[in-house]
């Protein structure tokens, strides 16, 4: 009977201790710290890299809230309804450029032939290496160790990479849709068009919607505002050519200087001094991010749209009715794609990649990788030729981390 009660006893203990803890927790007035992976809402200093979604069949999280939305939509149902007929004010729903963003988007469609010109030109100095079997990219001599491969039969590799040489579409992406003559007058593009549209990348498309005009893709440019009839557009404005002027408005305000390095050729070779290859390097990444935050700005006005389960994006009004996607639950949309509110990424993808201390060193552990750090491939690749390491990438590359050597793995806490 003695030894029942003592085990009994015994047994109360845990107990009592976590009565113990939680008493003095609340009584002490005193917080714990809890190590928790870095918010991106909090300091930019502490950004993490965004984490991929694992289940591909779940939606893409809406940029504006639902409710937002439907705020938004029963506001315009009321309009409609109190005015049948009325007079779009507001570009560029109306069919007019945006003044203060034409300059922008002429900004941005250099940028954009900057970084590809200087990004063939780094490559022949700096190695990129591409999986076969995936997209995954890194930059270096050799291939990463890291087996984080989803390609076919990864299983049977251990989802290690195969790696192979890899080029200036590696480095950075640039997803296509499709080129609208007239944004307002006709904003979509049906299924039986498919093949007679053109498809261009989505930020040169943005770019001609913005107000370049580019020879090979045409854009309806107007004078006069349209009409919205009862939620339909009404153009009564009768143009018979394009308006010319605004093609001079671009190469008015840019240096000559400027306009000449448009016009060099991208493989043309480059010295082999180490002076100019800082400076390339550190050109490419300011246009990097000049025409990251020309493209936030367009954004702000002109509609960007992409699915909800694919990578598809739109520019324009609307979404496009061509019934092209095969992501998850597409049976039950007969094809058609999920429209939402696309971001900067699904517009620019910024194909983040390890990044590696030293080149010449052996290559990235598989056991090692929670000591590593990311950033955006044109940042790696530019930061790598010389350029200094960006602010705001800083905390995301692990800059002050020192991975352990082979020998010290275990004794690593």
């Amino acid at each position: 009977m003695h030894k029942r009660s003592l085990l009994l006893q015994i047994s109360q203990l845990p107990n009592l201790h976590r009565r113990c803890n939680q008493a003095y927790f609340f009584s002490s007035g005193k917080t714990q710290n809890f190590h928790s992976f870095p918010d991106n809402n909090g300091d930019p200093m502490y950004s993490d890299v965004p984490k991929p979604r694992t289940d591909k069949s779940q939606r893409k999280p809406y940029p504006t809230p639902m409710k937002e939305l439907i705020k938004r939509a029963k506001q315009e149902k009321e309009l409609r309804k109190s005015q049948p007929c009325r007079l779009l004010e507001h570009p560029p729903a109306n069919g007019l450029l945006v003044p203060e963003l034409v300059d922008v988007a002429h900004r941005v469609y250099r940028a954009r032939e900057l970084i590809l010109s200087g990004l063939s030109k780094l490559l022949q100095f700096i190695p990129v290496q591409r999986c076969r079997f995936c997209y995954e990219v890194h930059i270096g001599n050799v291939g990463h160790e890291i087996r984080t491969c989803t390609g076919p039969k990864s299983g049977s590799r251990s989802a290690t990479h195969v790696w192979r040489k890899g080029g200036v579409g590696d480095v950075i992406f640039f997803p296509k849709c499709f080129h609208l003559y007239d944004r307002v007058g006709k904003s979509r593009v049906v299924h039986d068009e498919r093949h007679s549209a053109p498809r261009i990348p989505a930020i040169l498309e943005l770019c001609i919607q913005a107000g370049v005009d580019v020879e090979n893709y045409p854009s309806k440019r107007r004078t006069k505002p349209v009409y919205s009839i009862e939620g339909r557009i009404v153009d009564f404005e009768s143009v018979a050519g394009m308006d010319e002027m605004e093609t001079n408005l671009f190469f008015e305000n840019v240096d000559d200087t400027e306009v000449d390095v448009l016009r060099r050729d991208p493989n043309s070779e480059l010295d082999a001094e180490d002076t100019n290859l800082i400076e390339l390097s550190t050109r490419t990444l300011d246009s990097w991010f000049e025409m990251i935050g020309g493209v936030r700005k367009i954004m702000e006005k002109y509609n960007v749209w992409t699915c909800g389960y694919c990578p598809e994006v739109q520019v324009g009004p609307k979404g496009h009715k061509v019934r092209m996607c095969r992501a998850s639950k597409h049976q039950s949309r007969n094809g058609l794609h999920a429209w939402q509110e696309a971001i900067i990424n699904d517009l620019v993808g910024p194909n983040y990649v390890w990044h590696v201390h030293d080149l010449n060193g052996p290559p990235l552990r598989n056991d090692l990788k929670r000591y590593y750090g990311k950033a955006p491939a044109v940042v790696e690749l530019c930061v790598q030729a010389g350029a200094p390491v960006p602010d705001q990438y800083r905390s995301m590359m692990r800059l002050d981390v020192v991975p352990p050597e082979r020998d010290e793995v275990d004794l690593v806490a």
